[in-house]
């Protein structure tokens, strides 16, 4: 893929899809997780759309729940055609995560683990010697996935991450 030099200027994000095969169960896990109800929920069932997507059709259930900053998280159920997992790592090109703020790290994990949260390894708090700038020394993280596979993270920026 050849890209332009040309600035196109997008510089900000209006909302991040996550297909999942289960949408009421996934529903109740974002639910759950932001304390937001979906503010939208529907169906398409369209050869265009489909085709926009690479895809022959597109018949599908959605849902929309909004974060504070106006930020949708758009979870999105394929029906036709289904797909197949992608059991995303965190290491695997084209793979993503959507990240989430926080002010207090502490309270928020020790609420996720009470709740049965299961994530993938230990939290981590970024220290001298293993990240630079220096400026985002004392950012805590912590990763886990939803029902799907979809790697999501907490984080509670320090410095220049949190600007």
């Amino acid at each position: 893929m050849t890209v332009a030099t040309t600035p196109v200027n997008l510089t900000r994000a209006a909302h991040v899809g996550i297909s999942v095969s289960d949408l009421d169960a996934s529903i109740a896990f974002y639910t759950a997780l932001t304390g937001r109800e979906p503010v939208a929920q529907g169906t398409m069932h369209s050869e265009p759309f489909g085709r926009s997507q690479g895809l022959p059709t597109a018949k599908l259930r959605y849902a929309t729940i909004n974060l504070d900053n106006s930020l949708g998280i758009d979870l999105i159920q394929f029906q036709d055609p289904v797909g197949e997992r992608t059991n995303g790592k965190a290491n695997r090109p084209g793979s993503m995560h959507l990240c989430l703020w926080t002010d207090d790290f502490d309270a928020v994990y020790r609420r996720m683990k009470d709740a049965g949260y299961d994530f993938l390894g230990e939290d981590y708090t970024f220290i001298a010697g293993e990240v630079t700038p220096e400026a985002a020394l004392g950012t805590r993280v912590a990763y886990f996935n939803d029902p799907d596979g979809t790697n999501l993270e907490i984080i509670e920026p320090k410095g220049g991450f949190a600007s």
